[in-house]
C-alpha cells in the first residue's frame, strides 16, 4: 500500500514547513522543537529514552542544548537514581502556547473539507485500528506462529 508511505511522506513534509518559520522565529532547531512539543503533549513520557524510543529523535545533544537554554530541567528519578526526567521549565511556556497553536491549525487545514461524519468514522477508524495494533502487539511470535502471550 504505497498510499500510506505517499501520505506519510508528505505529512511529515508538511508538518515541517509549517513549524519552520516559528522555529526560525524561535531561534530553535526543529528537533529541539519537537522535543519540547513531545515532552508538553506527553507528560508520561518524560526521558531521553522515551524521546529516542517513542518518536525516534536521537534526543542527548538537543536536550543537553535545552537544558543548558533553560527550556529544560532534569531531575532525578525518585525510585531509580540512574534515571533522570526531562521537564519544560517556565521559559518553555511561551515556545509550548505557539506550538500547540500551530499544531490546531495545522490539524484544522489537514482535516478541512471533511465532514464532522466523516471526522467521526475516521476517529472511530483510528481507534479500531489502535486497539488492533495493542492485540497484535500482545501478541508474541514463537516457532514461527503467532501465538497470544499470556502473562
Amino acid at each position: 500500500m504505497n498510499t500510506g508511505i505517499e501520505f506519510t511522506m508528505k505529512l511529515s513534509a508538511a508538518y515541517s514547513a509549517v513549524c519552520r518559520p516559528l522555529c526560525h522565529e524561535l531561534n530553535l532547531p526543529q528537533t529541539a522543537f519537537d522535543i519540547l512539543m513531545f515532552l508538553a503533549n506527553n507528560p508520561e513520557y518524560t526521558t531521553a529514552r522515551d524521546i529516542v524510543e517513542i518518536r525516534k529523535i536521537k534526543a542527548n545533544l538537543v536536550s543537553i542544548k535545552l537544558v543548558g537554554e533553560g527550556y529544560l530541567r532534569r531531575e532525578a528519578d525518585a525510585d531509580d537514581r540512574r534515571k533522570t526526567h526531562l521537564l519544560c521549565t517556565d521559559k518553555a511556556d511561551a515556545v509550548i502556547e505557539q506550538g500547540r497553536t500551530l499544531q490546531n491549525r495545522f490539524m484544522d487545514s489537514l482535516l478541512a473539507h471533511i465532514d464532522d461524519a466523516d471526522r467521526k468514522q475516521l476517529t472511530e477508524s483510528i481507534h479500531q485500528m489502535e486497539q488492533n495494533l495493542d492485540a497484535f502487539m500482545g501478541a508474541q511470535f514463537q516457532g514461527g506462529k503467532h501465538e497470544r502471550r499470556v502473562d
